[in-house]
């Protein structure tokens, strides 16, 4: 089984990550202006390095990937960032980007800067969780927080498991803020978080009722579904006479997205993506959960291993 190994590298490095980032620069269309990465020198690349260092994916010892670090402000970009094209299809890209969580310890999110020439690009920037912030055209900026984890589902059976596999790192008190378009699977995340809680009654949508109250059937905490569509404000929770105490429940709140963060400091948001590559005639729907830990409840937890 071939291994996958990233290490943090400087200056030293410079020979090793040049050639891994012209390969697969070299390997892209071509674009007007050229991207600068195909300009790059050794010693240019060293420079670059100097300034926070860099990651280097090595497959079986041999540099397949890389990029380089640049912080600004409170977020880190990520420069120069490429996989060799023999190398793709080993989860290459996924491990370097897993890595900046560690290496850019103290920021606050992680940005890279896409060609809008390259859709297939963004698109794979967009699946790990990167949102657009900024155009200018041919640039678009893209960003996401750097403790998010993006997580494929590409069926219901996938989404239950998320969520029951979810439902392990959760403890009373704890909010959920889950957001998506209508049928990107909210419910049915919520229905692996209920199986996962152990939790009496059938998981279903709550929209029609508000919310609904699951009671544990082995002592645990409750789970609370919220529909916050419907609500004027979350303070109306406090209104809704639910039976239960929130401090000694899991709540999950569907479309509470710019709503529901008052509830508490530390909290869950879950967005759910439906995936744009599918067609009507796909037996298959696959989504994209991206869930992003907020707040000092979740400092020494990872969820990188869920699924």
């Amino acid at each position: 089984m071939s291994e996958v190994v990233v290490r943090r590298v400087g200056p030293e490095a410079a020979a090793d990550v040049l050639a891994v980032v012209q390969e697969a620069f070299a390997a892209r269309p071509p674009l007007d202006p050229p991207a600068d990465a195909l300009s790059e020198t050794v010693e240019s690349m060293a420079r670059l390095l100097g300034k926070h260092g860099g990651l280097l994916a090595c497959l079986d010892g041999r540099p397949v990937g890389a990029l380089v670090l640049d912080p600004v402000g409170s977020t880190m970009y990520l420069r120069r960032f490429g996989v060799r094209p023999d190398a793709q299809g080993h989860g290459i890209a996924r491990r370097l980007i897993d890595a900046v969580v560690d290496a850019a310890e103290g920021f606050d999110d992680a940005t890279v800067v896409a060609r809008e020439e390259l859709p297939a690009t963004v698109r794979f920037w967009e699946r790990q969780g990167f949102r657009e912030i900024a155009r200018d055209s041919p640039l678009v900026e893209m960003r996401r927080p750097l403790r998010t984890c993006v997580f494929e589902a590409p069926d219901a059976s996938a989404m239950r498991s998320l969520g029951r596999s979810l439902a392990g790192q959760l403890a009373p008190g704890d909010l959920i803020v889950l957001s998506g378009g209508l049928g990107a699977g909210k419910t049915t995340l919520t229905q692996g978080l209920g199986a996962g809680l152990h939790v009496r009654g059938d998981v279903t949508s709550p929209t029609f009722v508000i919310a609904r109250v699951h009671p544990s059937l082995v002592g645990g905490p409750a789970l609370v579904h919220v529909d916050a569509y419907r609500l004027g404000g979350i303070e109306e929770l406090d209104d809704l006479d639910l039976d239960t105490d929130l401090d000694e429940a899991v709540t999950v709140v569907e479309w509470g997205e710019g709503l529901a963060e008052g509830l508490t400091e530390s909290r869950l948001e879950i967005r759910i993506v439906r995936s744009t590559e599918a067609g009507p005639e796909d037996e298959v729907d696959p989504r994209r959960v991206e869930i992003t830990p907020v707040g000092p409840r979740w400092h020494a937890l990872s969820f990188r291993g869920l699924g």
